[in-house]
């Protein structure tokens, strides 16, 4: 694993809210994620959340948002191989060291897979939907397949991490529905991110992001995931939370169940 971060890195992700690794993972490494992926996906069926969560979406096979992706939540906690991968301290210091955070907590993983003929994923952002509000917070994204410009590679609006506020929108059907919400970044020049197999990208949860729509009768595998700084509060709004941990959290309460949101790596 290509788990150095330099000081001209670090820069780079705080001024343009994004970075691309090439080849984060080793070639024996990236056969083992992919063994993993594969088999944790399908031993979830057709569940998108861990420990008995909601019924995934894709039993509508027609709708607009099932043809953007396959989508499967924590697979960490059900599959020891993903737990493995997931629970990497050395990814932990690399998204903390760039967020310029004092640690790094999951939030959630989740595997990304775009079919053939896969719809767009509209423009969004990522910490909006989620159950705590930092500016810190980061995203994995490793491709699993070649993420070219043809199958749905991702694109990254640089800078918008610093004036983004924590207003979004769903990733639904009409791809600037974002610029609705934020009409200055219309004018900003997007930035494509095609990866060979095996490299990655860490994203900014404020930094606006998107991915083109797969025009290749391949699959395009990605395994992501977001980080939420150590320290950070409940904001009120559910996201992935269990409904036993609903039941008992007031907003400004310290987010720091290692069963749910396990510590990853802390500065000394």
């Amino acid at each position: 694993m290509r788990d150095d971060i330099s000081q001209q890195q670090i820069d780079f992700y705080q001024e343009n809210g994004f970075i691309i690794i090439e080849d984060f993972l080793s070639p024996e490494e990236l056969e083992e994620w992919r063994r993993c992926v594969d088999e944790a996906v399908a031993q979830r069926g057709d569940l998108r959340l861990a420990r008995g969560g909601d019924k995934s979406r894709d039993s509508d096979s027609d709708s607009y948002y099932n043809n953007v992706f396959i989508q499967r939540i924590n697979l960490w906690m059900d599959h020891e191989g993903m737990r493995q991968l997931m629970l990497d301290e050395r990814i932990g210091r690399m998204a903390t060291l760039l967020a310029c955070a004092g640690g790094m907590r999951i939030w959630h993983d989740q595997a990304l897979l775009k079919p053939p003929w896969g719809n767009p994923t509209a423009w969004h952002l990522d910490v909006p939907y989620w159950s705590f509000s930092s500016r810190r917070a980061i995203s994995l994204w490793v491709a699993l397949d070649d993420s070219t410009r043809d199958n749905g590679c991702l694109y990254f609006l640089p800078g918008t991490h610093k004036t983004a506020t924590f207003d979004n929108v769903g990733i639904g059907e009409n791809q600037g529905d974002l610029f609705r919400v934020y009409p200055q970044w219309a004018e900003v020049k997007s930035v494509a991110a095609p990866m060979r197999a095996g490299s990655c990208s860490f994203h900014n949860g404020l930094c606006a992001h998107g991915a083109a729509a797969n025009m290749t009768p391949g699959w395009r595998r990605a395994m992501t995931c977001g980080y939420m700084p150590d320290g950070s509060v409940f904001n009120g709004q559910e996201n992935v939370l269990p409904p036993h941990m609903m039941e008992r959290l007031q907003i400004g309460d310290l987010l720091d169940e290692d069963n749910q949101n396990p510590l990853l790596w802390r500065r000394d």
